[in-house]
């Protein structure tokens, strides 16, 4: 009926501009460009410098390698997205660079965040089995690309990273629940799998106090925590905000609703993100090549700054500083040999 459709056409028009005037996209803009510029820089440097020691350093293969491997190239893409944001942001949170490309760019974002997701949520389950780990490693990337490809087929946005509404489009908020629901069983088996670590190392402390090597094996597992410590930090508060968030899509909501779950979930996002900066930091807790490779890095930059410093304007000066640079250099010598023998001393029997 002509009627009912004027009423229809009415009421999405009232509904769209109430979603332009109920949230407020400027208020963070600034603090948003500034922090994602600080992810991109130290995300992009920390995963090219453990691509770089898992490829060319270290070529030997097990199951948490093939993990960490693949979580580093999901971290290389998410930051490669990030330049986008951050222009958009620059820009007073206006997109010109055509409704294809914002979807390209928000999609990846997404995509690597859930692979990175389902990888640590592996490495926790500690599978033996090369084979499978580069199995489900195809697998996961093959589903993320297959969810990706859905999105990428529908309607082009009307503005790109805002708040929408989804009243006409639920079949997007039920995918998105169903990521929810995905990332809390990851999240569970992730506490119950920890729960079970923390439960047999108390036990075996209780039981076996002078137990050879407890100590290095209770060490170990306490830095695998690191992973559940990743979830808890980077990803339980953007997916307790996105519950929220969804029903303010799908649901009749005041102004003030709509621009506090914008808010809220723009900041928890930025921490999602955050992860791509501490994965790099994982690796080096569970990875010797990278942490033995890093400290070397650091250990040769230290030792340049000495012998730049250590020149002396008189011969007798120079002579003295040629002798004690090499009486530093064999410390040197000698503190990466100690060093490595106690790393790979640590880490032979690790379970990571």
């Amino acid at each position: 009926h002509p009627l009912m459709d004027f009423n229809d056409l009415s009421s999405k028009l009232n509904l769209t501009a109430t979603n332009q005037t109920c949230v407020d996209n400027g208020s963070l803009q600034s603090l948003l460009a500034v922090f994602y510029t600080v992810i991109f820089t130290l995300g992009l440097v920390g995963n090219l410098l453990a691509l770089w020691v898992f490829f060319y350093i270290d070529s030997k293969k097990n199951s948490v390698r093939v993990f960490l491997i693949n979580v580093a190239f999901a971290d290389l893409l998410l930051v490669v997205c990030l330049p986008f944001r951050i222009l958009y942001h620059s820009r007073g949170n206006v997109w010109t660079m055509g409704p294809t490309l914002c979807k390209v760019v928000g999609s990846l974002f997404y995509m690597n965040m859930y692979i990175s997701v389902a990888l640590l949520g592996l490495i926790s389950h500690r599978l033996r089995s090369t084979k499978w780990s580069t199995v489900l490693c195809a697998v996961i990337w093959i589903v993320a690309f297959a969810v990706i490809l859905a999105f990428l087929v529908s309607k082009n946005p009307a503005q790109c990273f805002h708040y929408k509404q989804l009243h006409d489009a639920k079949w997007k908020a039920y995918i998105n629940i169903s990521v929810l629901v995905f990332f809390w069983l990851v999240f569970v088996s992730l506490m119950v799998s920890y729960g079970k670590i923390a439960l047999k190392l108390l036990r075996t402390s209780q039981e076996k106090p002078n137990l050879p090597n407890a100590s290095r094996y209770a060490r170990t597992s306490r830095k695998s925590f690191f992973i559940l410590f990743l979830f808890i930090v980077c990803f339980v508060p953007y997916h307790m905000v996105r519950v929220f968030y969804i029903i303010t899509q799908i649901t009749d909501t005041s102004c003030f609703w709509q621009d506090v779950a914008n808010k809220a979930n723009e900041v928890a996002l930025l921490l999602s993100a955050l992860n791509s900066c501490l994965d790099p930091v994982m690796f080096f807790l569970l990875s010797s090549s990278v942490r033995k490779e890093v400290l070397r890095l650091v250990g040769n930059v230290f030792c340049a700054q000495d012998l730049a410093g250590g020149s002396g304007s008189s011969s007798t000066a120079e002579q003295d500083g040629k002798t004690s640079r090499m009486d530093r250099g064999q410390a040197n010598v000698s503190f990466t040999s100690h060093l490595k023998e106690r790393t790979d001393t640590e880490f032979s029997q690790a379970v990571m």
